[in-house]
């Protein structure tokens, strides 16, 4: 948390259609019996070992198939017997002879010309890169690239040793090899800033397809364009200032209740774990009205815990990978969510006129031109993206505020301010003019950097242009305002009721994903 933003952009190489002598026009070509035999044996064993050759093209030894077919078709015309080839093969000789040349016929056509095919697009596409003007870089191992290396876990506090042996390498913007696709990584803010400000314009926003595959062709991640704006103008209107204040802070401040109050005084539990159910259970009612703790509930948000794993991971589709496990828990999240679907249809069409249920699927399907494929995209996406961030997010308050007494204190100074004014009222829940009261919550969240220890009289000072943890332009975080919500409501009911300490040791790590490896096991004593 609170590190620079970093970009990174794909770039992709173009190929092209080389043209090389025809050889399927007539060649006459001569030869008497007895030499043919031996010569053709030879021939056919030439061509094999050159095919063979041609699959270890590598500095010096590289070998040239224009002059090697040139050599064979000179042979060809001057020692075979007439025929019409390859569209034609007649020859007054043995069977043996006739096969050999079917077997030669075949290896030019099919085996010979795909190959010189290959190369030479290779050629090609190698001289036109070095025609780009590319930051310097490396590409990494074939197909994976550098995934691994960038995959690998770091404190979460630094930029990973990935980062800072490439930064220290090659400068801020450097080329690599992610996720199988050609990248531009960029660790310069200003430059960062600008990307994001330009989408559309400079920019287009590009994921791995392996990104695509698991969070599906319609998440309003991986869209671009008008369908990416009508995506995002769903989401916004789900998640506006009218239904924040409304409908979301009394439901906010329910599911806030209902976490803090199962909890046990003195026994460690995993605040990681207990930051999801808050942040999956609110999003899950208010996507697809889904009660907290209810069987269907349950499954759903365990099957988005193994789903999580493989949003970002090495695109293998072999068994017990983290990305086969992705793919299938996404199939399973879209049989839940499809069968909600048909549920809420048959609903619709029974109590026609009856008030209707205030979630998103609701609107969606009363209100939205979109397909079912969209819907299923949209809610799957919408249900990873409003509890994944937000309950990582509320995680790391919890382990930073921990180390740091004088915040904590400051919060339960402004918190127990605004709780006495809403008992003098004679109320009992929060109210949006509460939640505009807490000025240093808010400071608190917007700059919560893990080298900070944020006290009132300080926090204009610690403002950055380079801090932007929920992007900018068009891709700025539709869902800002509901998280920062769930942020300052959960922290005013932690810090009025309990004191906590960690359990054991533990420390936010990246992957690239913020995680805790122990799931911030905490104790928790009633104030």
């Amino acid at each position: 948390m609170g590190n620079d933003t970093t970009a990174v952009a794909g770039t992709r190489a173009h190929g092209f259609n080389g043209h090389g002598r025809d050889l399927r026009s007539p060649i006459t070509l001569s030869c008497t019996h007895d030499p043919l035999e031996g010569w053709i044996d030879s021939l056919l064993y030439q061509l094999l070992s050159m095919m063979q050759r041609t699959a270890r093209l590598v500095g010096p030894r590289k070998i040239h198939v224009e002059n090697a077919l040139e050599t064979i078709v000179s042979e060809m015309e001057q020692r075979v017997l007439p025929l019409k080839f390859p569209s034609s093969l007649y020859i007054k000789d043995s069977g043996r002879d006739k096969l050999a040349l079917t077997m030669l016929n075949f290896s030019v056509q099919f085996l010979l010309l795909p190959t010189l095919a290959v190369l030479l697009s290779v050629k090609l596409i190698k001289w036109k890169r070095k025609q780009l003007n590319l930051p310097p870089g490396r590409r990494g191992w074939p197909f994976v690239g550098e995934t691994f290396g960038y995959l690998k876990p770091h404190p979460a506090t630094s930029v990973g040793q990935f980062m800072e042996q490439h930064i220290s390498r090659y400068g801020k913007i450097y080329r690599s090899n992610l996720f199988g696709e050609p990248t531009i990584v960029s660790a310069d803010a200003a430059l960062n800033r600008f990307i994001l400000q330009n989408e559309g314009k400079l920019f287009e926003c590009s994921y791995p397809s392996s990104i695509g595959g698991i969070l599906g062709k319609w998440s309003m991640l991986v869209l671009v364009g008008d369908m990416h704006r009508e995506m995002r103008m769903i989401s916004l209107n789900f998640m506006n200032n009218v239904r924040l204040r409304s409908r979301l802070l009394p439901e906010v401040e329910r599911h806030s209740l209902l976490v803090l109050r199962s909890w046990i005084h003195g026994s460690p539990f995993s605040a990681l774990e207990e930051a999801k159910k808050f942040t999956f259970n609110l999003m899950a009612k208010n996507i697809m009205s889904m009660e907290p703790y209810e069987a269907k509930t349950e499954k759903l948000r365990l099957e988005y815990i193994s789903f999580m794993k493989g949003v970002i991971s090495a695109p293998l589709k072999f068994p017990g990978t983290p990305y086969w496990k992705a793919l299938k828990s996404r199939s399973n999240i879209l049989n839940v969510i499809e069968q909600k679907m048909q549920e809420r249809s048959q609903e619709m069409r029974e109590q026609e006129g009856d008030e209707e249920v205030d979630d998103l699927l609701g609107w969606c399907l009363k209100h939205s031109n979109l397909s079912k494929e969209q819907t299923l995209d949209l809610l799957l996406s919408l249900l990873f993206a409003g509890h994944e961030t937000s309950s990582v997010a509320l995680a790391s308050a919890i382990f930073f505020l921990e180390s740091c007494p004088k915040a904590v204190q400051e919060l339960r100074e402004e918190h127990s301010e605004i709780e006495r004014k809403k008992l003098q009222r004679a109320e009992s829940s929060l109210t949006w003019e509460d939640y505009k009261e807490m000025e240093f919550t808010q400071c608190s969240n917007k700059q919560r950097r893990p080298t900070l220890c944020v006290q009132k009289n300080s926090v204009t000072s610690t403002t950055t242009n380079n801090f932007m943890p929920y992007g900018g332009g068009p891709r700025l975080c539709a869902g800002s305002e509901l998280a920062k919500l769930e942020l300052a409501v959960f922290l005013h009911h932690l810090v009025l009721s309990y004191r906590w300490e960690l359990a054991e040791p533990d420390h936010p790590l990246a992957f690239p994903f913020i995680e805790f490896p122990k799931g911030l096991p905490i104790k928790v004593y009633p104030i």
